[in-house]
């Protein structure tokens, strides 16, 4: 096996959700807030489109981006809790790539 390979090995490995009895605590977590994270950016997006063609009054869009700014600061929390980085949340979906897009 190259070096080239072994390298994408330990990366795929490294994403990968691995379920052992001792970690399937942090584990879940992880699957959990990967959900999260990813309904979170699409919301986010919808949120900007919707400001981009003014479809939201002022009052809105407080609210929504007081929300989206809400949800980020408590799945922060949440990673610091278990011990996760952002980039953690990030799932390698194999041929298809990241399941998250690479901010």
């Amino acid at each position: 096996m190259s070096e080239r390979e072994q390298g994408r090995e330990r990366a795929t490995r490294k994403n990968r959700l691995e379920l052992e009895p001792d970690t399937v605590e942090r584990d879940l977590i992880k699957l959990v807030l990967t959900v999260v994270e990813l309904l979170r950016q699409l919301m986010e997006r919808q949120a900007v489109r919707r400001f981009d063609t003014g479809e939201l009054d002022e009052d809105q869009e407080e609210r929504i981006g007081l929300t989206l700014m809400l949800l980020d600061d408590r799945m922060a929390e949440l990673r610091e809790r278990y011990g996760l980085k952002p980039e953690d949340l990030n799932l390698d979906l194999g041929p298809l790539g990241p399941l998250l897009p690479r901010e």
